[in-house]
């Protein structure tokens, strides 16, 4: 009971915009998206029926522009999204998914199991998307101080 208090306090602190870090936060969104792709991709094909090509597609930007809104949001602490973050974001994730592709079938052609090469690959496409999101669409602009 005395450690449900300290986490309690986290987990709320965690939730407040500006709670914690931008970092965690982005981390934990990445998380938790992760679990609702895997649904929503369930969903799609497994309940409605639709091709895996189409059900894909569908839950990629279902969850890029529901992801961008977290992130906009609970994440960089903005009051209302804007498109040009919005298109900046599915420029970003589109890159980055071509750095998760690439790296995957070059380790692969190297000999690294194309299991094995997926699973590291991420670490390149996460690094690239980490840094897209920090250091240029939600990056901190400094004015310089006024005269």
């Amino acid at each position: 009971m005395v450690m449900a208090q300290p986490l309690a306090g986290w987990i709320y602190a965690l939730l407040q915009p500006g709670g914690h870090s931008p970092l965690v936060r982005w981390m934990l969104a990445g998380g938790v998206f992760m679990g609702l792709s895997t649904l929503f991709l369930y969903l799609a094909v497994g309940l409605l029926g639709m091709p895996v090509m189409v059900g894909t597609l569908v839950t990629a930007e279902l969850c890029t522009i529901l992801r961008y809104l977290v992130n906009d949001h609970w994440v960089f602490g903005h009051r209302r999204p804007t498109w040009r973050r919005l298109i900046q974001y599915h420029v970003a994730n589109g890159a980055a998914f071509v750095i998760w592709w690439g790296a995957t079938n070059l380790m692969n052609v190297l000999g690294i199991h194309y299991l094995l090469a997926g699973i590291l690959a991420v670490g390149f496409s996460t690094g690239f998307s980490m840094g897209t999101n920090f250091f240029w669409i939600w990056r901190k602009k400094h004015h310089p101080p006024a005269p």
